[in-house]
């Protein structure tokens, strides 16, 4: 039954072609030999009866829902900063690392001491970059630490962003350094627990991450 509609189709671009586009004579063999060429490659290759599948798209990791939700109880979800991670986080769900780097700069030209749109630029800048630790990316996380040396997202994000980059040693320090400052009851603190476990058994059975870190 599909081939009847195919037929019809083509049939239907034929005379659209012929006779309402009106045209040329001398150009209608040369329409009539590409439309037989593309029924012929479907025949060989083309399935009707194979069921549709939708291409899922996958986001950059640790970045997108996982990366917002993480970063939720760091942010101020309420002031200046809070239209501007939206947006930046609505193109970071789509894939649009570039646009959602570029809503950031936006909203650091009105918010230039803003730690939450640093932290969130240099986010936005490693999973533009696949994942990896950039200059600009590091140069954004030191923009925000030194606006404000106690908020903990600057170094948390710095060193989810060395560990992706491979940077072991370096995400470990800076971790360390951020779970010995960081209350119990923290919320961010048993994220950084498990990812601090995860990186040191990543690290394998060698020095202590201290030794390591010294030598």
């Amino acid at each position: 039954m599909i081939w009847a509609w195919i037929l019809v189709a083509a049939g239907l671009t034929v005379g659209g072609l012929f006779w309402l586009g009106r045209l040329p004579a001398a150009s209608r063999p040369l329409a009539a030999a590409a439309i037989m060429l593309g029924l012929a490659g479907y025949a060989l290759q083309g399935d009707p009866a194979l069921p549709g599948k939708p291409v899922v798209r996958s986001e950059p990791e640790s970045f997108g829902e996982a990366l917002t939700d993480t970063r939720q109880g760091m942010a101020d979800r309420f002031g200046p900063a809070a239209k501007w991670l939206a947006m930046s986080d609505g193109f970071a769900r789509t894939g649009k690392t570039e646009l959602a780097a570029q809503t950031l700069e936006k909203g650091l030209e009105s918010n230039p001491d803003n730690v939450d749109l640093w932290v969130a630029l240099g986010n936005a800048l490693v999973a533009h970059g696949g994942g990896v630790m950039s200059p600009a990316a590091a140069l954004a996380f030191d923009e925000a630490a030194k606006r404000d040396p106690a908020h903990p997202a600057p170094p948390f994000f710095a060193g989810l962003a060395m560990a992706q980059s491979g940077d072991l040693q370096g995400a470990d320090r800076v971790w360390s350094d951020l779970l010995a400052r960081s209350p119990a009851d923290a919320p961010w603190r048993p994220d950084l627990e498990m990812r601090l476990a995860q990186l040191r058994r990543a690290m394998g059975p060698g020095l202590p991450p201290e030794d390591a870190a010294g030598s």
